[in-house]
């Protein structure tokens, strides 16, 4: 069973997808995990998969991909450390550099949370990761990246070097007043240099004995002697005692680590397996944006429909895309055409793209194609010939397809290239029907290629049986690899001869010559070519039909809506008008009535004007006003009035008050809360009306913000600044930053004790123009720094 798993692989160059895959890693964990890939045969395996690479390519369009940076396999540590070893600098630096990376990680995930960006399966994997936190606090004060054991890591260390550094300034000084004295000229070279970890200086051969000490090197010529002064000796002897104690206290601290270390070894191997399973699903998101792929659909019906498939081997700037369609209406497709038309090509295709499929990746090829889940694939491709076993070409073929008979079932997808080829045509042909018949019984998915007219035939008579072809240009002689589902290919030898300037009557001559049953086929293939054709170019005219009566629908749907509007409007302004002629002459009787009351004071008599008389004439000049309400069965004019609904923000008229002001929050069914300069109100909905904002000028803001960004940089750097100048210079960057229009700023804090990173991020959550913070990626800086983004 492994065997044939492997040979499918092989045939099908699936290790060539896995190198390339492969290169998109950064770990030897998520290398490794893609070197492992195999396809799966179970649907709720294949279903994770390729959530997990549609996970990965979501966050490669939104946030660029994961932000995972290179880390080294510290398993092998691990395992020295289970078994009581210590580890040197390097070694627990890299295993302070993984838990740096989970910590980025989780960060990385929880704003994503935060910006609730749905994932369906990488949340649930980020959930694996066990923080360590205090330990890689631990070992970052310890060692450094390259792990070098700190000055800091004991006080006794610090002690030791403080007293390297003065040993070794003083031997300088010893030696320095030798080079530069009188004794100058009996070296060979005015330098200081260092042998067998003691400072030495160069000395001519003739004057060894003149500065006494120790000899510790010469030259290849023996010329010069790297000689240790006499002066000198105690002072190195001293330095080389600090040297040795330093070793010791660092072996001692770096042991202490190692045993810090031990006890969590299996919650760090879990963070180093999370982590290789987000390297590789980053690389499979990687994969597919590099092949511009698109994760298919599953029939576990193992339909296929895979429109616009490309092989992913081939440059793409060659490769020819076809729709692979099989497992629907028919099980088994017969591709015929000429050599080297591309045959081969769709059987590795189709092939490759279901591997892939099976094996979690995305494919090359359009929206809404769909994979099918098989149990087993099989092939026979190409001339597999053995000289070992003596076996003809024939023979070969047939002991692989007599192997593929044996193993197949209906969950079973065959792929044979040149079915029957190898022997006489007519037993072929004859054998070829026959296993094609044998693998309909078994209900297996099968797609071959072949010359044989018989299987043309053969193809068109068989239920759920349908011919394809590979497109051939007559005019330039040349494939185009197209794939023509439907249609079978047919010999275009006649058609060539011709054209190549062969003599009419010897083409005439040899189609006397062909078979009945020959020619009848081949007339049948040209009377479909000619329907096809046919229905293609009214496909065509169907179409430019089609896009005519679009384009009438659209201008006929623009002019209807330009009609409205303009009625709209033209009411409205006559509605405007009549309205102030009504108000002109309501003030104007309005100034009778005042009139007339006034002399009917004046009068005092019981016989004048009536004051109910006064109102009711009064309410008849109102009522001569078109209120809104009389127009609200109006299409049109509801259609306005609901433009005009209030929200937060709008500037209105206060009725009542005769003011202007906005809108600061709803307080109730029909109540609103409305700010008048200093003043807020809750008022009616019916006492508001809703008006034009007024226009601010903004090319001179504008002008302010351009100009500052010259003298403003994408960066402010706090490391050393006390914690109070910080926050008022990270308050006054924030400023002029926004002023300078700049959407993006990195705030470099540093780590040290964290209280100014702790200030800096309290500060941008209170700050009403900033949309985000976060920690930058390691390699801008890691946790040293935020990258602040502007609301727009």
């Amino acid at each position: 069973m492994e065997n044939r798993k492997n040979k499918i692989l092989e045939t099908m160059e699936f290790h060539k997808v896995i190198e390339r895959l492969a290169s998109h890693t950064v770990s030897e964990v998520g290398k490794s995990a893609a070197f492992s890939l195999a396809p799966s045969s179970n649907y709720e395996e294949i279903l994770r998969w390729q959530e997990e690479t549609e996970d990965g390519v979501k966050l490669l369009r939104v946030k660029g991909g994961l932000p995972i940076s290179r880390f080294e396999n510290v398993r092998p540590h691990l395992k020295r450390l289970n078994i009581g070893a210590s580890l040197n600098g390097q070694e627990i630096a890299q295993i302070g550099h993984i838990l740096e990376v989970v910590r980025e990680m989780q960060a990385f995930f929880d704003n994503l949370e935060e910006e609730q960006i749905e994932l369906s399966r990488l949340y649930g994997i980020a959930s694996e990761f066990v923080p360590l936190n205090q330990l890689a606090k631990h070992i970052r004060n310890v060692v450094d990246l390259d792990g070098r054991v700190l000055d800091d890591a004991s006080q006794k260390l610090r002690g030791i070097r403080t007293g390297i550094k003065q040993g070794e300034s003083r031997v300088r000084e010893k030696l320095e007043s030798i080079v530069r004295g009188k004794s100058a000229k009996y070296l060979t070279d005015t330098i200081i240099t260092i042998r067998n970890d003691r400072f030495v200086i160069p000395v001519k051969q003739e004057n060894r004995g003149h500065f006494g000490g120790v000899v510790h090197d010469q030259s290849s010529t023996g010329q010069t002697l790297f000689i240790e002064p006499q002066s000198v000796v105690e002072l190195n002897n001293r330095l080389r005692q600090l040297q040795i104690e330093e070793r010791h206290e660092i072996d001692r601290i770096l042991a202490e680590v190692s045993n810090e270390i031990a006890p969590h070894t299996a919650e760090i191997q879990q963070n180093i397996d999370t982590l290789g399973k987000l390297d590789f699903i980053n690389a499979k998101a990687r994969y597919a944006q590099e092949t511009d792929a698109t994760r298919p659909l599953i029939s576990q019906d193992n339909v296929v429909k895979m429109y616009q498939a490309r092989h992913p081997l081939i440059d793409p700037a060659d490769v020819v895309a076809n729709d692979l369609l099989i497992g629907d209406e028919y099980q088994a497709v017969i591709v015929t055409g000429p050599n080297t038309g591309g045959k081969t090509v769709v059987l590795k295709t189709l092939g490759l793209l279901q591997l892939m499929g099976q094996s979690g990746l995305q494919l090359p090829v359009e929206q809404n194609s769909q994979m099918g889940i098989f149990d087993a694939i099989f092939a026979d491709i190409g001339d597999e010939q053995s000289i070992e076993q003596s076996l003809s070409t024939f023979s070969s073929h047939m002991t692989n397809v007599v192997s593929i008979l044996e193993q197949m079932d209906e969950r079973s997808l065959i792929l044979l290239d040149e079915l029957g080829a190898g022997t006489d045509p007519q037993e072929g042909a004859a054998l070829a029907i026959s296993m094609l018949d044998k693998i309909g019984e078994a209900g297996s998915t099968v797609m071959v290629t072949s010359h044989y007219p018989e299987l043309k035939a053969y193809g068109y008579n068989r239920p759920k049986t349908v011919n394809a072809s590979m497109e051939f240009n007559v005019d330039t002689l040349s494939p185009t690899y197209r794939l023509l589902i439907g249609v079978p290919g047919r010999s275009n030898a006649f058609e060539i001869a011709r054209r190549l300037g062969l003599d009419p009557s010897i083409i005439d001559n040899a189609k006397n010559l062909m078979s009945g049953e020959s020619q009848s086929v081949d007339e049948m293939i040209h009377d479909l070519e000619n329907k096809r054709k046919m229905a293609e170019m009214e496909y065509l005219e169907m179409r430019d039909y089609l896009d005519e009566a679009a384009k009438l629908h659209r201008d006929l749907k623009q002019a209807v809506q330009e009609f409205w509007d303009e009625r709209d409007g033209l009411m409205k302004k006559a509605q405007t008008k009549a309205n102030a002629v009504v108000e002109k002459a309501q003030e104007e009787a309005e100034k009778v009535i005042r009139d007339l009351r006034n002399k009917q004071m004046e009068i005092g008599t019981a016989d004048g004007v009536k004051e109910h008389e006064l109102i009711d004439a009064r309410t008849r000049l109102a009522n001569m006003r078109t209120e809104e309400e009389k127009l609200a069965k109006n299409k049109v004019l509801r259609k306005e009035k609901k433009k005009q609904q209030l929200q937060p923000g709008d500037d209105v008229e206060v009725l009542s008050f005769g003011q202007r002001g906005t809108l600061i929050e709803k307080a109730g069914n029909k109540q609103w809360v409305v700010q008048m300069g200093s003043l807020k109100m809750k008022l009616n909905e019916s006492d508001l009306t809703l008006i034009a904002k007024q226009e601010e000028p903004e090319p001179k803001v504008r002008t302010v913000r351009s100009g500052s960004a010259a003298h403003v940089s994408t960066e402010l750097d706090l490391r050393g600044e006390r914690y109070e100048a910080a926050m008022a210079q990270l308050d006054r960057y924030l400023d002029a930053a926004l002023l300078a229009n700049y959407p993006k700023v990195t705030i470099i804090h540093g780590v040290g004790t964290g209280a100014i990173r702790k200030g800096v991020q309290e500060a941008l959550k209170k700050h009403p123009q900033v949309k985000t913070f976060q920690m930058a990626p390691a390699n801008q800086g890691g946790a040293g720094a935020t990258i602040v983004s502007f609301k727009s």
